[in-house]
């Protein structure tokens, strides 16, 4: 029989925090049909910075209530995405800290337009295994909500 005791066990459904980005109080679903994770933003405007790619974006937060945050992130890269409807779609990638419980790493998000879909976040698979994560679909919520943050982080 095998074991995952040393894989952290996450729900269905858990609260994260993007610290660099000063956002927290994210719901996230966890996706693991997914490779990369999302992240639901709109008005991309991708610039300069000392030489480096950059996007500006809007991140929408919340289901219920609509919360906007303005950010920034450097690009990783531009991938072509095939979503769930079969569509292809071509997507800014950044990388950011994400937080989940009482830990902390980086991961690569793609910024889509989610405005449609319950989930303004999914944690796609690559987020999963670089943080040593096992999913339980039957458990939603199962970590603490991230206390993790940056100085000047909302």
């Amino acid at each position: 029989m095998k074991t995952f005791d040393h894989l952290s066990v996450i729900g269905l459904r858990e609260w994260i925090a993007l610290p660099e980005l000063g956002m927290v109080g994210l719901r996230a679903k966890i996706d693991t049909g997914a490779s990369t994770s999302t992240l639901h933003a709109s008005d991309i405007v991708p610039f300069e910075k000392d030489g480096e790619r950059w996007v500006r974006f809007t991140a929408h937060l919340g289901t219920l209530v609509q919360r906007r945050h303005r950010c920034e992130a450097q690009v990783v890269s531009v991938k072509t995405i095939k979503s769930s409807n079969g569509l292809a779609q071509t997507r800014y990638v950044i990388r950011t800290l994400l937080a989940l419980g009482d830990r902390a790493w980086p991961i690569e998000f793609t910024l889509a337009c989610r405005k449609t879909m319950r989930y303004r976040v999914l944690l796609g698979s690559k987020a999963l295994v670089q943080g040593q994560l096992v999913v339980n679909p039957a458990l939603a919520y199962v970590q603490d909500k991230p206390t993790f943050s940056l100085p000047g982080a909302q």
